[in-house]
């Protein structure tokens, strides 16, 4: 039996990897390239690409698939609401896996807010020089609204990869105004770019501990910089786990029922 498993962050290749140890075949599936070598580096069987939920129902269905493991980033939300229609198009049990939340206070230096549109608009009240470290992504929605802002300068970080400096280029960010980076970065690492480029203002999304946000936010912090923290998206998932042990006693469950059936 094959257990498919949604990945592309390292936390998801570790659940992968535990799930092969368990003793069940695993595929994964990945957006990027990058993602794609770090699978196959562990010799997991890897898809590279966006599936949409009737393609997905399609692998599920084709390869005998008796369980979906969502692993995705916390904020790939199309990508999970497909998963979760394929599973149920498949008729298939869906578990997620979703790194803990970080306890995020709110405070004089930290806002938090609901959205990216929410996030743009609060930076382009504070203006000054702006790091973005949410990803291309998104770049748009704050590239639309404080590129050519008075008094303002927006800072991307993101990987170097060369769509994103395509998409740069069309939104009207110049070169010096791009950190071309792959993570993670330390503490020390984000307070060098910091000040390298007389931040006054960082915008990040709550990807949690594996994503690195409190190594940006005490950065900040403590050099007094004030910061934007997106919450993440919120979605019924149904089943949902934050540890391995939970998602792996999930399948060892699920599949038992399958053979009785």
């Amino acid at each position: 039996m094959i257990i498919l498993v949604l990945a592309g962050t390292s936390d998801a290749r570790e659940l992968a990897l535990r799930i092969r140890a368990a003793g069940y075949e695993v595929l994964t599936t990945v957006v990027t390239e990058s993602a794609a070598k770090s699978m196959e580096a562990e010799g997991l069987p890897v898809l590279t690409g966006r599936l949409t939920a009737e393609d997905m129902n399609q692998l599920i269905r084709d390869k005998g698939i008796p369980l979906v493991v969502d692993a995705t980033h916390p904020f790939a939300e199309e990508a999970s609401k497909n998963a979760m229609s394929a599973a149920k198009l498949a008729e298939v049990p869906y578990v997620r896996f979703e790194r803990q939340s970080l306890t995020i206070e709110q405070g004089a230096l930290i806002t938090t807010v609901d959205d990216y549109k929410q996030a743009a608009e609060l930076a382009a009240d504070k203006r000054g020089n702006i790091m973005l470290t949410t990803g291309s992504k998104t770049l748009k929605i704050f590239a639309d609204r404080l590129v050519g802002l008075p008094d303002t300068r927006l800072i991307a970080r993101m990987l170097p990869r060369q769509d994103n400096m395509e998409k740069c280029e069309e939104l009207g960010i110049e070169q010096k105004n791009i950190i071309a980076m792959q993570g993670p970065f330390s503490k020390e690492l984000n307070k060098a770019l910091y000040d390298h480029y007389k931040v006054t203002l960082m915008i990040t999304k709550e990807s949690g501990k594996v994503g690195a946000v409190d190594e940006k936010l005490e950065a900040a912090l403590e050099m007094g910089i004030p910061s934007i923290v997106i919450g993440r998206p919120e979605l019924e998932y149904g089943t949902l786990y934050s540890e391995f042990e939970g998602v792996i006693q999930f399948i060892n469950d699920s599949i038992q029922i399958h053979k009785e059936a």
